[in-house]
């Protein structure tokens, strides 16, 4: 879990301050370092608050925990990644934010992505009167056998 982040380098902050202006997202030295460690390398990543806290500070950002956690909310309010819970305790930030379903699992406490295309609803239920469906996240459990 949250194994892989990017360097920062000078291009990895470059491509980490463009991904934020795209999005027209205040541009502070934490937001471009949290930001070229989340996309600095053009990977999409599935990461938790607490893995980017600890890439950040192996890279000599210093940073709090409770600003990687403001950093990722304002992130996903801009647009720019989703949040997906897994459990009361646990959720996952993702640089991918295109509709597409996860697996989660068990024994690594990892986050990936599953095949879109195989995976299909027949329908969903109407939203109570005065809502909207926003967004439809599907988590598919594995273990180990």
């Amino acid at each position: 879990m949250d194994h892989s982040f990017a360097s920062l380098t000078d291009t990895a902050l470059a491509s980490g301050t463009d991904w934020l202006a795209h999005a027209k997202v205040r541009p502070t030295r934490q937001r471009m370092s949290l930001a070229a460690l989340l996309v600095g390398d053009g990977k999409d990543r599935h990461v938790t608050a607490e893995g980017l806290f600890l890439a950040a500070k192996a890279s000599g950002e210093a940073v709090s925990l409770a600003t990687v956690y403001n950093t990722l909310k304002a992130f996903c309010d801009a647009g720019l990644m989703n949040e997906i819970t897994v459990d009361a305790t646990r959720s996952y930030f993702d640089t991918c934010v295109e509709d597409h379903p996860h697996y989660f699992w068990e024994d690594t406490q990892e986050l990936t992505d599953a095949p879109s295309a195989e995976v299909a609803f027949s329908r969903l239920p109407e939203p109570p009167e005065g809502a909207e469906i926003a967004r439809v996240d599907v988590v598919i459990r594995l273990r180990r056998r």
